[in-house]
């Protein structure tokens, strides 16, 4: 996956609580193979109407926030079902960052497995991102992943992640990536296994 270390970008105001999964990519687009393509689907019943067209008065629809590159959203964001592709859908359309005041656990774990980095901030954080962003479009946020800050004009905060998940993020290791660092030992074993049992199947090499 891609490293995350430094991103500015443009912010699109979300300021809804509890958006769950259902509504971030709905269930009759699950049936798509691969993981990339979902972003053409994110959010798509409050997106298009009931023939398929824009709907106007929808944040994802505005030109002027077309280039938006950071979700600020409302509390318990990604709550719902399990389902990976809503992160997904959220990475394709060209997100990096997600900005709440919290999110629902299996949520939070499936943005970090591909790259898309999930901030908890105060409540009052959050109203006040969205207030400015809601009216200027163009208010520029910078995400430091290396320092755990968020700067822009105003704002001077700290956030909080794990070293593990950090160091991931700034690697750009996914769980293969990860796995893979240890295909010396992997192999080993795998010798020293099909030597003392060779009537086992031989498992695929690294």
């Amino acid at each position: 996956m891609q490293p995350f270390t430094k991103h500015s970008g443009k912010c699109a105001p979300i300021p809804l609580a509890n958006v769950d999964t259902d509504q971030i990519m709905p269930k009759q687009f699950l049936k798509h193979v691969g993981r990339a393509g979902f972003g053409k689907y994110l959010f798509y019943d409050w997106r298009y109407d009931e023939n398929g067209n824009p709907k106007p008065d929808f944040v994802l629809n505005d030109p002027r926030y077309s280039q938006a590159s950071i979700l600020i959203a409302g509390a318990n964001f990604g709550c719902g079902s399990s389902r990976e592709h809503a992160p997904w859908a959220i990475e394709d359309f060209g997100f990096r960052v997600i900005i709440a005041p919290s999110f629902a656990d299996i949520f939070y774990a499936n943005c970090l497995k591909i790259g898309l980095l999930p901030i908890t901030q105060p409540n009052e954080i959050v109203n006040k991102l969205l207030s400015i962003v809601s009216g200027d479009p163009d208010f520029l946020v910078t995400v430091d992943l290396e320092s755990c800050s968020i700067t822009a004009a105003g704002f001077n905060l700290s956030f909080t992640i794990s070293e593990h998940h950090r160091q991931r993020l700034l690697n750009g290791l996914d769980d293969i990536a990860i796995t893979l660092k240890n295909a010396d030992k992997i192999a080993s074993f795998e010798n020293k296994r099909e030597q003392a049992f060779p009537f086992f199947p031989k498992l695929a090499q690294f």
